[in-house]
C-alpha cells in the first residue's frame, strides 16, 4: 500500500533550500519516492505552525523509512536545516 512523507515547513534561506532540493529530489528516485504536492497551503480550519507543505508518496512504509535514514538523504540534513524549519511526518 502506498504511503507518504508529508512534510511541513518554514523557509528561512531561500537559496539553502534550492540548494537542498536539488539535491534530495536525487535521493527520492532511489526509494521509488515522487512529489505528488508542494507549496503554500489554503488553511481551511484552524492553525499550522508551518505554511508550506509537501507530500512524497512512497511504494510503502518501507521504501519512505529508507528513504529517510539512507545515507545520501541523512547528508543533507544539515543543509535542510539551514533552509527549512520543518516537520516530517510518515502517514
Amino acid at each position: 500500500m502506498a504511503s507518504f512523507v508529508i512534510v511541513d515547513a518554514t523557509v528561512i534561506n531561500p537559496e539553502k533550500l534550492a540548494e537542498y532540493s536539488a539535491q534530495a529530489m536525487a535521493t527520492l528516485e532511489l526509494f521509488g519516492g515522487r512529489f505528488i504536492a508542494k507549496g503554500e497551503a489554503e488553511i481551511l480550519h484552524g492553525e499550522t505552525a508551518h505554511a508550506k507543505k509537501s507530500i512524497i508518496e512512497f511504494p510503502d512504509k518501507e521504501s519512505a523509512r529508507n528513504w529517510y535514514n539512507s545515507e545520501a538523504y541523512q547528508r543533507l540534513a544539515p543543509l535542510r536545516e539551514q533552509g527549512i524549519q520543518s516537520t516530517f511526518m510518515l502517514l
